[in-house]
């Protein structure tokens, strides 16, 4: 359990292609998560969710650890850590025990989990989340929560989530090197859905797309379930180094220009506009017209609007994401973003800050922070399961239950 001090904090670290953000929350004692400390750090040595330089890695999460300790004046030793990257796949499976017109209890809920994650994985990939979607007894199908149902047979429907063992291995390695423990790795999609979305919109059907600099993550929900998760490996980057190339100017400075005056529709700004162009080699710099800049932005964003849409096509969901999508991450702050997305998906489109933190939130209202905020999130709900879990009974009974879930594991 991720304990820092005597309060009860969890710690989320989000390592992005772009930034590396921590943020501490404490769990205040009616289970709300309030946001003590935040660190924010430009991340060097990554590219689209994979290790690059391990050195650099390591540094750029020392400082923002650093950063966030200063400021929750606390000592942070485990944290949720988010992971992403075109490695990342994802499969449905479903599992079936009998239950012998019995009631079914919690032990018969873990069985049917444990039988559908029981797929053969090869063994470069590791098992990220198995996420119940539903359950069915005998005939009827549906069921959210079966526990003390009656029935022959239990069915359940999962969603499973599975990554490159190397990759993970490496975001782990930089993580230890800062002597922190990893608790848990979550794919960042669904970290950040637990930060934006409500409960409606899962139900409703729903698609969440984290754009990111390296990659933009999606996760789809419809019935209250997640359904289906991707990674796309192209996103805010591509747009840094069009204009780059186009405008002929260093990547740094092209990446100030695309946060402070690119748009993605072009018929939103005016011809009159010009903007300052730094040059490379130490030539003058140039006036250019912002409307040149839409311009060069706008093919770019259709192009990813267009491989998300294709993806949840393929995933043959277009039709069942009645709530629409939802857009959160850095590069869908751009202006004009939200309304260009809603012409080329044809349906509603919002950007998503973080929901229902408490304390500073001041420091993460803003869509660069949904992961590292649902990564509280999920912290928050492990916690709970785990405060449960050790009321319900220790001793012998605990001592045995824990026996045979090793058992369970092993065998």
């Amino acid at each position: 359990m991720p304990k820092v001090t005597e309060r009860n904090l969890v710690v989320g670290l989000d390592i992005g292609t772009s930034k590396i953000s921590v943020a501490v929350g404490e769990i205040t004692p009616d289970h709300q998560l309030s946001i003590v400390g935040v660190g924010n750090q430009p991340a060097r040595g990554m590219d689209k969710g994979g290790v690059n330089d391990l050195n650099l890695v390591i540094q750029s999460i020392q400082r923002a650890v650093n950063e966030a300790e200063l400021m929750a004046d606390c000592q942070i030793s485990s944290i949720y850590l988010g992971i992403s990257g075109k490695h990342i796949s994802c499969q449905n499976e479903n599992g079936m025990v009998p239950i012998n017109d019995k009631e079914v209890v919690q032990e018969d809920v873990d069985n049917v989990i444990h039988t559908a994650r029981s797929v053969p994985i090869s063994a470069e990939r590791r098992m990220l989340h198995v996420l119940p979607q539903e359950y069915s007894i005998d005939c009827q199908d549906g069921i959210k929560s079966p526990i003390g149902m009656s029935g022959v047979r239990m069915e359940a429907k999962v969603h499973i989530v599975t990554c490159a063992n190397d990759m993970a291995k490496n975001l782990v390695k930089c993580v230890e090197r800062c002597n922190l423990t990893a608790d848990q790795l979550i794919f960042s999609a669904l970290a950040s859905s637990y930060a934006v979305l409500t409960d409606d919109e899962k139900e409703l059907g729903i698609c969440v797309v984290d754009m990111g600099a390296g990659t933009m993550d999606i996760s789809v929900f419809t019935g209250g379930a997640l359904r289906h998760t991707a990674v796309i490996p192209v996103a805010g980057n591509q747009v840094t180094s069009d204009i780059a190339k186009i405008f002929r100017t260093p990547l740094s400075h092209a990446e100030d220009i695309k946060v402070q005056y690119a748009c993605a529709l072009k018929h939103l700004v005016s011809m009159e506009e010009s903007i300052e162009v730094p040059s490379v080699g130490g030539r003058p710099a140039r006036s250019m017209s912002r409307h040149t800049l839409s311009e060069v932005v706008e093919p770019r964003y259709h192009e990813l609007f267009e491989l998300i849409q294709e993806e949840v096509r393929e995933a043959g969901l277009e039709d069942q994401i009645a709530a629409g999508y939802v857009l959160t991450g850095g590069t869908a702050k751009m202006e004009g973003a939200v309304e260009f997305a809603e012409e080329v998906f044809q349906m509603p489109v919002r950007l998503a800050k973080p929901l229902a933190v408490q304390g500073l939130k001041e420091y993460v209202d803003d869509p660069s922070y949904s992961t590292v905020v649902g990564l509280l999130h999920y912290g928050l709900q492990a916690h709970e399961s785990g405060t449960q879990e050790q009321g319900k009974s220790e001793g012998v009974t605990g001592l045995w239950s824990r026996l045979h879930a090793w058992f369970k594991g092993e065998f």
